[in-house]
């Protein structure tokens, strides 16, 4: 996969357009997600190798995109680490025995890989089903996110519970990060043995966080994880929502790929970056409910801005929304495959 468009890219190598791959591009804006969703549980879809699959393989089918990413969930370390989570309709995820004590985090175990064999199957399943035609993107929660579900319980607002134990119990905190972090780092080895050809690993939740709390709580923990991996061939991709403020740290942590939300300009924010740190985004993904006019001229406005840029994959500054239409994503890879600088 060396000579795919999204690996060049990706080691900041010149490409003769930039490669197209979207956040969230395998599901609830397609029909053909329900139509598999509606016959399973959404951790039966996660833990099924061949379910998971033909998720995969959907946008890869019908958008026809230059990189896939592995179907599956940030937080399925937190419960092969011993989370009780559910799924629930219109209410999202929810561990049923939240971590709010020494005896909780005690309780959890960071020796996982028997429980997440099933995400190497699911790999083996794929890349089959790829066969060598695109590059096939694996993927983790960051500990701070998956902390903030384990400690909340669920999704939250304002994360209060979480930051509770970040201010009145950092070493407790530590603990428990330190746990999250050594489980993701030999999750995503898992997934680069069986198969990955790239990794991305997702902070959906770090802008809840100030400077010095992302950097002692959220940072220093995804630098120990990409220190760890054995990325030989195998670009790291570092996303979190809040990016367009700790990119600059965020390249310290040394990652192959920056991806950046939409609240900055991208070509700015790729100059403060080091040499050889591509950056991944940052299309806001509400344009794509705009008229298909729109969607062209701001794909084009932001291929303009980046021209000349070794380095650069297309993709949104967070996911696709799951009202937004099919027929507008699939336009806008259209425009950007059709984009002749």
């Amino acid at each position: 996969m060396r000579d795919s468009l999204f690996i060049i890219a990706a080691f900041s190598e010149a490409t003769e357009r930039p490669p197209v791959w979207m956040m969230r591009q395998a599901g609830r804006f397609m029909p053909e997600y329900w139509e598999i969703k509606n016959k399973y549980s959404f951790l039966e879809m996660c833990k099924t190798p061949e379910i998971a699959a033909d998720v995969t393989m959907l946008p890869v089918d019908l958008l026809g995109i230059d990189a896939a990413i592995l179907f599956s969930d940030i937080l399925v370390t937190g419960e092969a680490m011993g989370g009780d989570l559910s799924f629930t309709q219109g209410v999202g995820p929810k561990f049923a025995n939240p971590v709010r004590s020494q005896a909780d985090i005690d309780k959890l175990s960071d020796n996982v890989g028997d429980k997440l064999q099933y995400v190497a199957d699911a790999i083996k399943v794929i890349q089959q089903r790829l066969d060598g035609k695109i590059p096939l993107i694996g993927f983790a929660g960051a500990p701070f996110t998956v902390m903030s579900y384990l400690v909340e319980g669920g999704s939250s607002k304002d994360f209060k519970l979480t930051k509770l134990m970040l201010h009145n119990e950092p070493e407790m905190a530590h603990q428990l990060l330190s746990k999250i972090a050594t489980v993701t780092a030999d999750y995503l080895n898992l997934q680069i043995e069986a198969g990955v050809n790239a990794v991305q690993i997702f902070d959906s939740w770090a802008q809840a966080l100030s400077w010095d709390d992302y950097t002692e709580f959220s940072h220093n923990y995804i630098q120990q994880i990409i220190s760890k991996l054995n990325r030989k061939d195998i670009p790291v991709i570092s996303f979190c929502k809040g990016s367009s403020v700790f990119a600059p740290l965020m390249a310290e942590a040394k990652p192959d790929v920056v991806s950046i939300d939409w609240n900055v300009d991208l070509l700015d924010i790729k100059k403060r970056l080091p040499q050889g740190v591509a950056v991944q985004g940052n299309l806001d993904p509400h344009i794509l409910y705009a008229d298909k006019k729109v969607i062209k001229e701001r794909i084009h406005r932001l291929f303009e801005r980046m021209k000349g840029e070794n380095g650069f994959i297309f993709n949104l500054g967070h996911g696709i929304m799951p009202d937004i239409p099919f027929d507008n994503v699939k336009y806008a890879v259209e425009v950007i495959k059709e984009w002749a600088p």
